[in-house]
This record gives C-alpha cells, structure tokens and sequence, in this order.
C-alpha cells in the first residue's frame, strides 16, 4: 500500500477542493487547472518579471453548489475559472493560448469552460473600487491552486523519486 501523500498539489487533495461534486466533474475541473498552470506561458510578451499565476479560482454555479446537468435537454453549467497573474501583461491572449486551446481540445465535447484572466492589481483596483461584482465572486469561489499554499507542478528534468 502506498503511504498518503504530502504533497499539496496532488490529484486527490485538488479534487478534494470540490468535493461536493460528482467524482467526473472533480476530475475534469482538476484537469483544467493542471492545464491552466502548465501550458500558461508567459515568454509571449515581454513583461519586466517572470510570469506567474498567483491563483486559480473556481467560481460560477460549480463554487455555489448550483450547478444544473439535464441530458435529457443536454443543458448544463459551464465551467468558470478565474485565473489571477502577477502582472497586466501576462493577461494578454497569447499568454494563454496553448492552454485554452488544450481545454477545447480535451474537454469541449463534455463541458463548456470560461476563463477570465486578471492581474493582482485588477484585484487590488477592485478592493480599493468595491466591486461588488469581483469581490463576491472571489469570496464565493474556491480557492483550486494558490502560489503560496501550493507546491509547484513537476517538471520533467526534476522529478522527485516518492519513498
């Protein structure tokens, strides 16, 4: 039997994040995140610090535990990540491209997924303005990947062997 793992990152405590739904959705929705983290690529603009994405949020009726699936009218939710970087630039499309083009590719006959990108002083400007709109939705989503919590993703040169 393998021991539990530590690591913050691992598929089961993610999915464990939206516990409340189906083992499916927690499947899809730690895919997209994985996806959102792994194929952002910040070399597509020229910003003066490396890119990171600070935060991944699920929000929408997935977060509010309303989310609706009716196959017999082949109606249901969509999916709404919000994704929080650590400048303005890397909000720019070409960032995120490779990753939306990904999610189309793998999940698209099965779900619908909107993702909206903001940057730290998007959120900050909110708080300062009050915006409800922002501000509750935030409050409201579930916090999937957060930079200071979360242990990065593996890369391939650097994996670590488990005990």
């Amino acid at each position: 039997m393998t021991p539990p793992t530590t690591d913050v990152y691992a598929r089961e405590v993610v999915m464990a994040r939206v516990g409340h739904l189906i083992r499916r959705k927690q499947r899809e929705i730690e895919r997209i995140t994985r996806i959102l983290r792994g194929l952002f690529d910040p070399s597509q603009v020229q910003a003066p610090e490396p890119g990171q994405v600070k935060r991944i949020i699920l929000v929408g009726p997935y977060a509010r535990r309303s989310w609706y699936e009716d196959r017999r009218t082949i109606e249901f939710s969509d999916y709404e990540f919000w994704v929080v970087v650590n400048h303005p630039l890397f909000t720019d499309e070409l960032c995120w491209r490779r990753a939306r083009a990904t999610i189309d590719r793998e999940l698209s006959n099965r779900c619908a997924v909107d993702v909206e990108v903001y940057s730290k002083s998007d959120i900050r400007a909110a708080k300062s303005e009050r915006d409800t709109f922002i501000l509750d939705r935030i409050e409201a989503g579930i916090a999937l990947y957060r930079a200071a919590r979360d242990a990065p993703l593996p890369t391939r040169g650097n994996r670590e062997e488990r005990p």
